[in-house]
């Protein structure tokens, strides 16, 4: 016991230091996924939606902001940033609204499940994967959009993220499975909806969280981090080599 920092409690005297120490030493309560289970809101979706609210706002208020930060997949070959950042960005209040409130519904129950910071780097890892998905299926297709932009690719990763995580929990992926497929279909018969991102997307995250998924618990810490470099690393070839073949 520390007798110098004591403090009066209702049953004895208690050490501010020493409790402070033994619940570092608690083990925390960690769901099935191996994520930390926290009350209170999902600060990291929140946070996503909250920076693709500003982002639009940007846009509306900012001469050029757009145009500074999309992503043109000829033209900007060589801009992993803008691949990112495009994902920010929305081309009316519709499109940035049906995103926003897709994303409320899928992300909380991936955030609880993988943690947050497995969750943030599946979002992120997802997003980029729809945009190398763009450039990949334009070069096989050889039909080149000029520019694309939106969160759906990430929010695909997230719904192929869901189907892996619910296939390991054992599950019902009939929802999920007809949720996809009804969005894929939208996607193939709706102008102007890039589902090469839409599939980019969808395959990122399928992999990345069947990875985070089925990870033997004695692997997991090591899987958070050499996962998504794989994947991350996967796309880039794929990327450089779509972009190869058409001498960019």
């Amino acid at each position: 016991m520390c007798p110098d920092c004591q403090r009066p409690a209702a049953v004895g005297v208690q050490c501010v230091d020493c409790v402070a120490e033994a619940a570092k030493q608690t083990r925390q309560p960690r769901t099935v996924l191996g994520g930390q289970v926290r009350g209170g809101a999902p600060v990291v979706t929140i946070t996503l939606i909250a920076v693709n609210v500003v982002a639009y706002v940007l846009q509306q208020v900012v001469p050029g902001f757009t145009n500074d930060w999309i992503f043109r997949p000829v033209v900007d070959h060589d801009d992993y940033l803008r691949m990112m950042t495009t994902t920010f960005l929305h081309a009316s209040i519709t499109h940035i609204g049906l995103n926003m409130v897709t994303l409320w519904f899928v992300g909380p129950f991936l955030e609880n499940a993988l943690g947050r910071v497995r969750y943030l780097v599946l979002y992120l890892v997802c997003a980029f994967g729809g945009s190398v998905g763009v450039v990949v299926i334009a070069e096989l297709s050889s039909s080149w959009p000029f520019a694309v932009l939106g969160a759906s690719g990430a929010i695909f990763g997230l719904f192929g993220a869901m189907f892996a995580v619910m296939r390991r929990l054992g599950g019902d992926i009939r929802s999920i499975g007809t949720l996809i497929v009804i969005n894929l279909v939208l996607g193939f018969v709706i102008a102007q909806i890039s589902w090469q991102a839409h599939v980019g997307g969808l395959v990122t995250g399928a992999v990345l969280a069947a990875a985070y998924a089925y990870a033997p618990v004695k692997w997991r810490k090591v899987t958070a981090w050499v996962a998504p470099i794989v994947v991350v690393a996967v796309l880039t070839l794929a990327l450089r080599a779509a972009y190869a073949a058409v001498g960019l």
